[in-house]
């Protein structure tokens, strides 16, 4: 009786126990792959963000460009 219990264990460890394992993170990998709502929103506010830096390096390109030091050659 006991043989047939330390094979169930057995049997449980190496097949079973594994198997829910991967299928459990499989599961969590497919319900992942989607965008919340919130990273979404997190997204499109990151990308106004990188619009706005974007027209001021524009502008402040623009103010360096026109004034008459040689700040350009400097560098």
């Amino acid at each position: 009786m006991t043989e047939l219990v330390a094979l169930a264990v057995i049997l449980f460890l190496t097949i079973v126990a594994p198997l829910i394992v991967i299928f459990y993170f499989i599961t969590r990998w497919k319900q992942t792959r989607e965008i919340s709502g919130d990273d979404e929103r997190m997204l499109e506010e990151l990308w106004a963000l990188s619009q706005r830096l974007e027209d001021r390096i524009e502008t402040l390109e623009r103010i360096l460009d026109d004034e008459p030091t040689s700040h350009r050659r400097q560098q």
